[in-house]
């Protein structure tokens, strides 16, 4: 007894010191997490106030809104006449977006219900592998894919004169858009509650009927936020969007008319226009647009995960 009376005192100083260590890492971890979070809010407006700085001259002084919006004459090195028109551009954007998310988000959905609710643990982790891979694939590569591959089978196929056209840019979007449609879809599937599956199960629901009428409406919003940030994964596209398209100024009235985008114009002329001139801070003010539609996808997106998380 008098032992354990002795030792109490020592116990207990060390106990108080392992308590003091491990608040002390958990603050250090807590502080590292909020500085992480914060960058990142930094770095955004960073980011915003960068592409604000650039674009303000032509918004101030050279912006007129029914030509920047709504002219499709987008002739920025003309010698009569200067128009920086985006609509074509803007048309252009929206058109192989579009197409490239009804290509994708019904596979990239479909790829999901499989693997959460019908693949064997093994083959499960065989098909996310290989489907995460894709992602691992850079852009240019995606462009030598729709150039070499994708380019002599729509010629072929549709008998048309060349394949470098809106849907040959959908359906390399598409592919670049799969990984994130599925893993975030995978996700919102596995979130919803074991209980959902057991409790149809023990009232004879089959595997089809488990899929469509529980787990489809319960995870519908996680499932509309894989859908949407496929469409800013798509928005965002450059370099294969680029090589795919055949980079035209114009309205495309098929998805065989070839067109351009705004993130290719971009890519495209940025090298090419002197620093701080008139072209070069229009292409800014393009860059702003795209900012703002990234940032309304994306938010959106968040907003449907924190409805699903509720």
């Amino acid at each position: 007894m008098e032992v354990k009376l002795t030792e109490a005192p020592v116990l207990a100083m060390e106990w108080r010191k392992k308590k003091s260590n491990k608040l002390k890492s958990e603050i250090a971890i807590e502080f590292i997490i909020k500085v992480g979070g914060y960058s990142s809010i930094v770095l955004i407006l960073a980011i915003l106030f960068f592409i604000l700085k650039e674009s303000y001259p032509f918004l101030m002084n050279n912006f007129k809104f029914d030509e920047f919006f709504l002219s499709t004459n987008w002739n920025p090195a003309s010698v009569s006449k200067i128009n920086y028109g985006i609509l074509a551009l803007f048309v252009g954007t929206l058109v192989v977006t579009c197409l490239s998310m009804l290509l994708a988000v019904p596979l990239g959905l479909a790829c999901a219900f499989y693997i959460s609710e019908f693949c064997n643990p093994k083959s499960r982790e065989i098909y996310k592998i290989l489907i995460e891979f894709l992602a691992a694939i850079p852009s240019v590569v995606w462009g030598f894919v729709a150039i070499m591959m994708i380019n002599p089978l729509i010629i072929n196929t549709f008998n048309v004169p060349i394949g470098l056209n809106v849907l040959n840019a959908s359906i390399i979007l598409a592919l670049m858009s799969l990984p994130l449609i599925v893993s975030v879809g995978e996700d919102a599937l596995r979130a919803v509650p074991e209980t959902y599956r057991e409790a149809a199960e023990a009232m004879g629901a089959t595997k089809w009927e488990v899929a469509t009428r529980v787990l489809l409406p319960a995870a519908k919003n996680g499932l509309m936020a894989a859908a949407l940030l496929g469409v800013g994964r798509a928005l965002g596209e450059t370099m294969a969007v680029l090589m795919a398209t055949g980079h035209s100024i114009q309205i495309p009235q098929s998805v065989f008319d070839p067109a351009r985008t705004l993130t290719a114009t971009i890519a495209a002329e940025l090298g090419e226009s002197p620093k701080g001139g008139e072209h070069y801070q229009a292409l800014f003010a393009i860059g702003l647009v795209l900012f703002i539609l990234s940032f309304i996808v994306n938010l959106s997106a968040d907003y449907l995960i924190r409805g699903r998380r509720k």
